[in-house]
Formats: structure tokens, C-alpha cells, sequence
């Protein structure tokens, strides 16, 4: 099977931090949210790794070359024209089942279901409070009838969590092919969900799964968020400390040093971070940062970033320097 992942964005929304590096790259619980989306992945027999890149699209292939050995192909979408146009870049190669995922949050899904390549598609899916803010499927009898991108009066509450299983992605190419020859675009952009409707309507069969899990990466609120949940399964790691506290679960990286401080709860330190006379929670320090005498909370920290003086919620980005006083 096919696993195309769209990495394109400007994550306008993670600035300054998407200055430097490109959305999927943000670090979460000691690794780019990029790595947790492939790592979580790698129970599926994958034949090919796409990557859809746009904005500094060199990094991530530089990071996932050098990373992953399966069979890698990259594609670059020049002009942000929506996801359905990014996915159309695989049209001259694309067949066979197909898992598209979008590189901007972390989601809980039954993989093996996946590695006997249903017949039919999957829509992979969770209930929200405020649907407004997303895709959502309208279902009967647990297939999908209709497909709406950001609902502007409710016609459900089970939005589209950015996991999608096409069981021969030469039928998703046609219909976007069918959507580019007739101009079909919501808001100014060419949409999966208008392209997978299509589908819908020439008989494809769409059933919607709810996740055990969905966490969004797109903002720094929700990244924090991101950070306390993966801390409190299974991504928490320490290293040694002197004359500190820790109040788990954290995350220490490799070559850390932490000498005179509280860190935790909910703290990500990033490989070769310093932390000296600080009282750090809830907060995302990222590599090579030096933080002294600061107690930080709610904070995003970049990497090589200098941080001295007393309280404050921060959010810097790479290689800055502030003087709190």
C-alpha cells in the first residue's frame, strides 16, 4: 500500500517557529510531529512513502531521507491550490490501496484492518463539539453519504480527523481529474472532501471509523496539548539530573543538562538543552536552548534559543534571545 502524506503548509498558525522549519517539523514530546505520524505508521506493509513538500520542503526530505529506509518518493506542490491538487501530483503513478494523512496531527487508527486492504474506503473520523471548524461526514448506517468541508449550519458533529483509506487510488485520481476539468472548488481551493463526494456519488463506499485518538499539531495551544498526552503514554524519558527536581512526566533528551531547576510537569527538553536556575511546566524546550534563571509555563522555546530572567509564558522561535526582567 501507498502512504501519501501532505507536508505543504505554512503553519501560519506555529509562527515564529514555522520561519525556519516547516510545519510538520515542529518538535512534540522529543520528536517532530513528521516522525511520530511515519513511527505510528510503520505496522502497515508500506510499499511507498510520499511526501507532498511546498514550503521549505528540503528540510523535510533531508529529515526523512535520513531517517526511514522504505521505498521514498517526494513531490513538490509549487502553488498552494488545496489538497486534492497536492494529491493529484501522484496521478501518473498512483494505483492500488492508498492511506492519504495529513502531516499536522497525531490520530489513533486500527492498522491492521488496514494491512488486509479493505475493499471498501474508510474515513477515519471523531465527534466534535464545534464542527464548524472542520470537514465532516454525514453517515447513514455507518457510510458515508455526504461529505462537507467547514459546515457553516450544522449537518453533523463527526468531523474528519485527516486519515483517509482509498482502496485504488486511480479511481480518487479521475474524480479530481473530474474536479480540475470542471473548476470544482470550495473557498478558492481544490478539496479532498469535494473530490471524495464525487466518489460517493459514482458508487464508491466510504465507511466513517471513529479513532481511539486525534491530536491536532496546528496551533501552539494544541501542540502543548499534543506534548501532555504523548508524555502520559509512552513518550516520557528521563535523563540525570543535579541537585533538581522532576515532576514527571517529562521528556530529557539526549546530552540535556539540567542543574538547579524544577522541571515538569509536562515538559519536553530537547536533545543538548540547558536548563540552570529554572522552574520550567507545561512548556516545549526545543534543541540546543538555554534557559536560566526563568520560571516558564505555557512556553514554546526554539531551537538555540536563549532565555534569561524571571517569569513569563513564552513562545520564541529558533536561535532567539530574550532578557526577561
Amino acid at each position: 500500500m501507498k502512504v501519501m502524506i501532505l507536508t505543504a503548509g505554512l503553519g501560519t498558525r506555529l509562527r515564529p517557529h514555522t520561519y525556519s522549519k516547516p510545519k510538520p517539523l515542529v518538535s512534540v514530546a522529543g520528536k517532530p510531529v513528521l516522525a511520530h505520524i511515519i513511527d505510528d505508521l510503520l505496522d502497515i506493509q508500506i510499499d511507498e512513502l510520499i511526501c507532498v513538500t511546498g514550503y521549505l520542503g528540503d528540510q523535510i526530505e533531508s529529515y526523512v531521507r535520513g531517517r526511514y529506509t522504505m521505498p521514498l518518493r517526494f513531490l513538490v506542490q509549487k502553488e498552494m491550490r488545496g489538497q486534492a491538487d497536492a494529491i493529484y501530483l501522484a496521478e501518473a503513478f498512483a494505483d492500488g490501496p492508498m492511506l492519504v494523512v495529513f502531516g499536522d496531527g497525531l490520530v489513533g487508527i486500527d492498522k491492521l484492518r488496514l494491512n488486509a486492504h479493505p475493499r471498501e474506503g474508510v474515513i477515519y473520523c471523531q465527534e466534535v463539539a464545534d464542527p464548524s471548524r472542520f470537514g465532516v461526514a454525514v453517515v447513514d448506517a455507518e457510510k458515508i453519504t455526504r461529505l462537507v468541508e467547514k459546515p457553516s449550519t450544522p449537518v453533523s458533529n463527526l468531523a474528519v480527523v485527516g486519515f483517509y483509506y482509498v482502496p485504488e487510488a486511480r479511481r480518487l485520481m479521475d474524480a479530481i481529474t473530474h474536479m480540475l476539468e470542471h473548476n470544482i472548488q470550495t473557498k478558492g481551493e481544490y478539496y479532498l472532501a469535494d473530490a471524495l463526494q464525487i466518489m460517493i456519488e459514482r458508487g464508491e463506499v466510504f465507511h466513517a471509523e471513529r479513532v481511539s485518538m486525534w491530536r491536532d499539531c496546528g496551533t501552539i495551544d494544541a501542540l502543548l496539548d499534543t506534548n501532555r498526552y504523548l508524555l502520559e503514554h509512552g513518550h516520557s524519558r528521563d535523563e540525570a539530573v543535579v541537585n533538581s527536581v522532576i515532576v514527571p512526566p517529562v521528556y530529557i533528551g539526549p546530552g540535556a543538562k539540567v542543574e538547579n531547576a524544577v522541571l515538569g510537569p509536562y515538559v519536553s527538553l530537547g536533545a543538548g538543552a540547558e536548563v540552570r536556575n529554572a522552574i520550567i511546566s507545561d512548556s516545549i524546550v526545543n534543541t540546543g536552548a538555554q534557559i536560566t534563571g526563568a520560571i516558564l509555563a505555557g512556553s514554546v522555546i526554539g531551537d538555540n534559543a536563549v532565555v534569561t530572567g524571571t517569569g513569563q509564558e513564552l513562545n520564541i522561535g529558533d536561535a532567539a534571545s530574550m532578557m526577561i526582567r
